[in-house]
């Protein structure tokens, strides 16, 4: 570990001269780990550059660093990340400790950015930003993309001006949230399937991916139940990074790649979806109205906030839920006969749904907090 925080290839002493400019406005995001803390900003920055001069991302050294560091017009900061372990171990011990690490690694940055404001979409990589800029007296906008708070939002809650939320119920009797909905890439809604130059049979075709680290139960189903999905569907597969499927049998209509920076093209070639419950995919696919089969993380392997989700998009119409714990080949083939038979009843649904698209307000709200 380093005693300063390490910059990416877009770092540079002009850019920080410049955002020391008053007549200058920036904005700095922050969130990472998985792609549910970094894509919600992504989906931001068209609408930030309206707004603000300057964007800055602060993150780790995980996933947000790639996806960032390829962004047009964003400087990325990076810190150490300190994740509490959901279990008794004594590497917890250690957390305030590395905590006050991170927090001095990222008042540093922001000293020098001098933003005017900062946004953070939540998890365990935004906390040290967070605090460091409550203590700078820089305004805070939080986003919450489930229906309860994760630990790390629970105490961003504290730090912030306001928090953000994608369900209504989340902000109903909390001081400081607002009900704006989920952000939403603009890429996702023009999604193109041409670009993948994929060419099947005349199958329904149902797209599988587990998030951008894979699920493991999911993509073992998916295994085993081949020899019959391959029989009614043309099969897509994200399998995650490192979880490619090692097949004895090739079977023509059934294509696997792990992880697609062009996800919006597999949403447009997607008759139907299979997914976890991440929040901010099933918004996404609720935006481009997909037809999709939930299968969320049981309460085992997360803190319950998958298993809200499916419930609520059930209760809406927009999906069909499979729990993991009851999931086997017939039970597969089962839900998604009936997707597909449901899946114009479905549509019809989603058209109805509000708060498809927040980008727009989200950031009315960022830059009236700005200072």
């Amino acid at each position: 570990l380093t005693r300063t925080p390490k910059m990416s290839q877009n770092y540079s002493i002009h850019s920080i001269k410049v955002a020391q400019n008053k007549s200058m406005k920036t904005i700095v995001f922050t969130g990472g780990g998985t792609a549910g803390h970094i894509m919600p900003n992504v989906a931001l920055f068209p609408e930030a550059k309206k707004h603000f001069d300057k964007i800055a991302y602060i993150g780790s050294s995980g996933m947000e660093k790639q996806i960032i560091g390829s962004a047009k017009d964003v400087d990325f900061y990076e810190i150490d990340a300190v994740k509490l372990v959901r279990s008794l171990t004594l590497k917890n011990l250690a957390i305030p400790f590395k905590l006050h690490k991170s927090i001095r690694q990222a008042k540093k940055i922001l000293k020098k950015l001098q933003p005017n404001v900062v946004f953070s979409k939540g998890g365990y990589v935004s906390l040290p930003t967070v605090i460091a800029a409550k203590k700078l007296k820089i305004p805070v906008i939080s986003h919450e993309s489930d229906m309860t708070m994760g630990l790390a939002n629970k105490i961003i809650y504290r730090y912030s001006d306001k928090m953000l939320t994608t369900f209504e119920c989340t902000s109903k009797g909390k001081s400081k949230c607002v009900f704006v909905g989920s952000p939403i890439r603009e890429k996702v809604l023009k999604g193109n399937k041409n670009n993948l130059n994929l060419h099947f049979g005349n199958k329904p075709n149902i797209l599988f991916f587990g998030g951008s680290l894979g699920a493991k139960k999911i993509n073992d189903a998916v295994e085993n139940a081949l020899p019959e999905l391959t029989k009614k569907y043309n099969i897509i597969h994200l399998t995650g990074k490192g979880k490619k499927l090692n097949l004895k049998t090739i079977y023509p209509n059934y294509y696997q790649q792990e992880y697609a920076n062009n996800i919006e093209d597999f949403f447009n070639l997607a008759d139907l979806v299979v997914t976890r419950g991440g929040a901010n995919a099933l918004f996404e696919l609720l935006a481009i109205q997909k037809p999709m089969l939930i299968i969320p993380l049981p309460k085992a392997e997360s803190r319950g906030d998958q298993l809200d989700n499916a419930k609520y998009f059930s209760e809406k119409g927009y999906a069909k839920v499979l729990y993991q714990e009851n999931l086997t080949t017939k039970t597969l083939l089962n839900a998604l006969d009936e997707l597909e038979k449901d899946k114009e009843k479905i549509k019809k649904a989603m058209e109805k749904a509000p708060q498809k698209n927040s980008n727009q307000k989200i950031m009315e709200i960022i830059a009236k907090t700005a200072k």
